[in-house]
């Protein structure tokens, strides 16, 4: 029996030296040392097994996980303990973390996962400062109506500054705040005040301290290139040849004589095509007068005109004088074909002959041939028939006053370009724009129409009196500012004109930048995009070093790019618009609505069709729908359409979410935020041109920028750092140094 039991002494004797004695208590020592095993373990990409770390320890401890993507059975014990390991599964990339075990000792296990190659995005954290100077375009009229009168006003964008400054703008430009005869307001009857159907002045100036308590800029827009014709200026000048705004405007009672003999300085240079260019309107006048129809063909009658202190008087003679706000006057029948009138006659535009009193019909009316000389009182003049292919014009009492846009729209005129400065016109304008910058504090001016403003659109006229303006408009800001005003210039043209402008401003549009994007994506080309934007950057800078280049993908004038994208992957496409516009060097301009995906077709339905308001909740009742005279397209704003900012906001997928993220991006990384853009020159694949793809560079950040514009899947060898994806719409997968991108998909890496 002692032979049996002693083999089993050793194991007896190895149990006792584990324990000793406290020799004052005759206790037992617990150890105090800490492991863990294994020491690193690891999943697969969609494992969802449990696994376990053997933790043996007399003491307490603690398990942390390093990453989200890492769960424990337990956080906390005594003693030894089997821990429960779990991690989510990973359609993403491969992925290391650790778990963290503290007691007696610091123990860490290493836990790595594979992944599916599927690219999530992790940009850093946005610490709220808007890095990006993005303005967002609003029509007052259309945005917002704080009083339910169904006009958007002052009180209505005040307020929702919140959800500007959310979406992440750093500047408003707001569509003409002055009084108006029109909705849209670019014909100006006072640059003195505003509009009263937006509010008060008090209203305004509230607007501008709110958004600049919430980092928001505002920029007017300004009008320089004509007035509305109801301005007082125009109204007086008109009617009184000797009125002191006469000089404010282009008069002529002859003008292809004045053109011809280059006494009209606005138009000097241009030539003969300032004469043909049909942009001569009659103007009006009061008295009482004798009108003397002689009738000797339809083909060319003629027309006397003598003042007179003769009784008024009409007649029955199947002819009419058409004056006013629609006056008609039957003339009395004479003898051999002629026709007389005596009538108290006043009006602001003229007068035309009719030969029906309910048709307008070709052949019906006579007035202004081609040529353009008013009425010289007491000699005949030679009245022009309407045909299919000429309308006449207004013959005038007085002289002719010039406008590029319309007889609603007389062109300001500033004199010799030399002493451009000191015309009564641009004076009195300046003061004007002083007030604004003074008194309510903007912080910049969208100038309207601006390669009008002088005729020969070739030369440097504009670019020079604009470089006056700016100039005067600076000097005033420079008062309070320590920085430049910013003024953006309308060049709607090719970029081989717009470029010239930035000899006198310090910004333009760059209506090429929009080009590129619709090109781009419906040719499914994007191998160009890059170096044709950096092209429009160098041009820029070669005029003016400090060229701010305002890039832009819609606005109120032309049709919306959700119109022009329709059809195959439109949804796609609108998107990557957007992300193509966030991603790009300059400063973006997001127009009222394409942030909600709006559609509008300017060439079916007219400048309104791209001016709806919007729709805040749900149901559409909360709309500014009264700001557009003709209506809006019910199709797109109704109830639960999906195209309000409610639903839209809880939508993550809706195109107001992908601008909030991608300008949270821009607003994030200096690079996106005003950073150089360099073509990166990637290559897809198989051959085809469907990749755009740049860097983005500030100081030590660089950023690559990869976008598909294919609607179908591509590939593309990458051989820069993509182990940080910062950003990605739709979805990428990535395989070693192959990225593969859905189609319609943009991917943005930190290098």
């Amino acid at each position: 029996m002692i032979r049996k039991l002693f083999p089993i002494l050793p194991l007896v004797a190895a149990l006792f030296l584990s324990v000793s004695c406290d020799p004052k208590n005759n206790e037992p020592i617990v150890s105090d040392t800490l492991t863990v095993s294994p020491e690193s373990i690891s999943f697969e990409a969609e494992e969802t097994s449990t696994k376990f770390v053997y933790i043996t320890t007399g003491k307490d401890w603690t398990a942390t996980p390093s990453d989200s993507w890492i769960h424990l059975g337990k956080i906390s014990g005594t003693g030894n303990a089997s821990l429960e390991v779990k991690a989510d599964a990973n359609t993403g990339r491969d992925r290391t973390g650790s778990i963290t075990v503290k007691g007696s000792s610091t123990v860490t296990v290493s836990v790595s996962q594979s992944g599916k190659n599927i690219i999530v995005a992790n940009p850093d954290p946005f610490d709220g400062v808007r890095r990006s100077s993005t303005t967002y375009q609003l029509l007052i009229y259309t945005f917002a109506d704080s009083n339910s009168d169904g006009v958007g006003d002052f009180n209505g964008i005040t307020s929702k500054l919140d959800y500007l400054k959310d979406l992440g703008v750093t500047a408003l430009w707001l569509s003409p705040a002055h009084p108006t005869s029109s909705y849209h307001g670019y014909d100006v009857d006072d640059y003195g005040t505003v509009n009263p159907l937006f509010g008060t002045e008090s209203d305004f100036k509230n607007l501008v301290e709110k958004a600049h308590e919430k980092g928001i800029q505002i920029y007017m827009d300004y009008v320089l290139n004509h007035s509305g014709r109801n301005h007082e200026w125009f109204q007086d000048a008109m009617m009184n040849p000797s009125s002191l705004y006469r000089d404010y405007y282009i008069f002529s009672e002859d003008p292809e004589a004045d053109i011809a003999a280059k006494r009209i300085p606005m138009l000097a240079t241009e030539g003969k095509s300032a004469y043909q260019s049909g942009e001569w309107y009659a103007t009006g006048g009061s008295g009482r007068f004798k009108f003397h129809l002689n009738w000797v063909s339809d083909a060319s009658p003629t027309i006397t005109v003598t003042t007179t202190k003769e009784e008024p008087y009409t007649g029955k003679s199947g002819k009419w004088l058409f004056f006013g706000d629609g006056v008609l006057k039957e003339f009395r029948k004479g003898t051999d074909n002629t026709y007389d009138l005596v009538v108290d006659f006043a009006s602001d535009w003229g007068f035309l002959i009719r030969t029906s009193s309910t048709s307008w019909n070709v052949g019906e009316k006579y007035g202004m041939p081609s040529f353009k000389k008013s009425i010289v009182f007491g000699k005949p003049f030679i009245l022009a028939p309407s045909t299919n292919s000429y309308d006449p014009g207004d013959i005038s009492l007085g002289a002719f006053y010039h406008s590029n846009f319309a007889k609603s729209m007389p062109d300001l005129n500033y004199g010799p370009l030399e002493t451009a400065e000191s015309s009564p016109a641009f004076m009195a304008l300046a003061e004007s724009a002083d007030r604004w910058i003074r008194e309510f504090g903007v912080d910049g001016f969208r100038l309207d129409a601006v390669k009008h403003i002088y005729h020969n659109q070739k030369s440097d006229e504009n670019p020079t009196f604009l470089a006056k303006w700016y100039e005067r408009c600076n000097r005033t800001f420079q008062e309070t500012h320590d920085s430049d005003m910013f003024m953006v210039g309308e060049v709607l043209d090719a970029h081989s004109m717009e470029k010239n402008y930035y000899k006198g401003l310090p910004s333009l549009f760059e209506f090429g930048f929009r080009d590129q994007v619709l090109y781009c994506l419906k040719s499914e080309n994007g191998a160009s995009f890059a170096s044709t934007v950096t092209g429009f950057i160098k041009d820029h800078q070669v005029n003016r070093q400090s060229a701010v280049t305002s890039i832009i993908i819609g606005n109120h004038d032309i049709t919306r790019v959700a119109s022009e994208l329709a059809g195959k992957n439109s949804d796609a496409k609108i998107r990557q618009a957007a992300v193509l516009l966030l991603t790009s060097e300059g400063k973006p301009f997001i127009f009222q609505g394409d942030e909600l995906g709006y559609w509008g077709d300017k060439s079916r339905n007219g400048d309104e069709d791209v001016r709806m308001p919007i729709q805040w909740d749900k149901k559409a009742t909360d709309c500014a729908k009264k700001g557009l005279p003709n209506g809006i397209d019910s199709s797109m704003l109704k109830d639960g359409g999906g195209m309000s900012v409610e639903e839209q906001n809880a939508d993550e997928a809706s195109v107001l979410n992908v601008y909030k993220t991608w300008l949270r991006l821009r607003n994030t990384y200096p690079a996106l935020a005003n950073g150089t853009m360099t073509d990166a020159g990637l290559k897809e694949i198989n051959g085809s041109n469907a990749i755009a793809s740049w860097y983005m560079i500030s100081g030590s950040q660089k950023l690559l920028v990869i976008h598909n514009l294919a609607g179908s899947k591509k590939s593309v060898t990458v051989k820069d750092d993509t182990s940080h994806p910062v950003a990605l719409l739709g979805s990428a997968e990535l395989d070693g140094q192959t990225l593969t991108l859905a189609g319609n998909s943009s991917v943005v890496f930190k290098l």
